[in-house]
């Protein structure tokens, strides 16, 4: 079974070491100790983890349009080429960066520029998934 540092899964939920030493404190996610006396956590009770603070944040917002796209990532646009039929939005989504091609008339009807907020949403039939 896969266990994690604070330091790991501190960049695995985006948050800082501190947060998840105070969020193992506080019980919210169950810390382990390794055969060096180290604090460690094991895989499963992570994901477990990003569920439930996943269930929590999706409750937490105020509108969301429906869609049955459930990969979606908030992030910023980082770059924007427009050409007459098509064009390039690129987003920064954390430590993710996603490359989109849309038609320029979506792009209008956006209204996007550098700088805007955008969620992209990938449907689950277009993803590959690697083991790190």
């Amino acid at each position: 079974m896969p266990t994690y540092s604070i330091g790991q899964a501190a960049r695995l939920l985006r948050v800082s070491p501190e947060t998840v030493r105070r969020w193992a404190d506080g019980g919210r996610l169950p810390m382990g100790r390794d055969g060096s006396g180290n604090r460690v956590i094991d895989g499963v009770g992570l994901a477990r983890f990003t569920q439930r603070r996943a269930a929590e944040d999706e409750r937490a917002e105020v509108v969301r349009p429906p869609t049955s796209v459930r990969n979606a990532l908030t992030g910023i646009v980082t770059g924007l080429t427009v050409d007459d039929v098509v064009a390039q939005v690129e987003i920064q989504a954390g430590p993710h960066r996603v490359v989109s091609l849309v038609t320029r008339e979506a792009v209008e009807e956006l209204d996007l520029a550098v700088g805007v907020t955008v969620t992209a949403r990938v449907p689950s039939t277009n993803v590959q998934v690697d083991r790190a």
